[in-house]
């Protein structure tokens, strides 16, 4: 076993790897946990530690 061997069973298993998380990103299982988390940034919701942060900042 040479070092072009080595090459060639390392990029197989990153290659199955690679496909392997594609296929668990793309699921439809998780499309809805996946469309909640896209969300996340758009949300009007606020936190306590955030609402905290807001009066020690109006307060100083």
């Amino acid at each position: 076993m040479d070092a072009n061997d080595l090459r060639g069973i390392t990029t197989l298993i990153v290659m199955v790897a690679f496909i392997g998380v594609c296929i668990w990103a793309y699921s439809s299982k998780r499309k809805s946990r996946f469309d909640e988390a896209s969300q996340l940034p758009f949300s009007d919701e606020e936190t306590p530690e955030n609402n905290k942060s807001q009066e020690k900042q109006t307060h100083e």
